[in-house]
């Protein structure tokens, strides 16, 4: 009877782990490049993952994309050259920003 409930309770908390897995945010980080008057779109060129002395952040990749910021968790607001890091959901062909840091200006290296 034990054996059973414990195989029975492992295999629920594996499910629970996949499914939570499966329902978590990406992350992007990289430069911002452009914010909309309103502020709900940012664009930013992206970084790579290839840190450095010389690229604390990442490298740049080229690639630009754009984020919905209108329902995101914002700690410093963005602005034009500072080094953003967003956690977003892709909804159709939109990336909707849950929770965004502005990685230049409250930069937890530097404390």
């Amino acid at each position: 009877m034990k054996r059973h409930l414990l195989i029975s309770l492992a295999a629920i908390a594996a499910v629970l782990c996949c499914v939570s897995l499966a329902l978590g945010a990406e992350v992007a980080q990289g430069k911002c490049v452009k914010v909309e008057k309103d502020g709900t779109l940012v664009t930013i060129e992206e970084y790579d993952t290839q840190f450095s002395q010389e690229h604390p952040y990442g490298r740049p990749t080229g690639k630009t994309s754009v984020y919905n910021f209108s329902k995101a968790e914002i700690g410093v607001p963005a602005a034009v050259g500072d080094i953003l890091r967003i956690a977003f959901t892709v909804k159709g062909n939109e990336k909707v920003a849950v929770k965004v840091m502005n990685v230049s200006r409250q930069d937890l290296m530097k404390k």
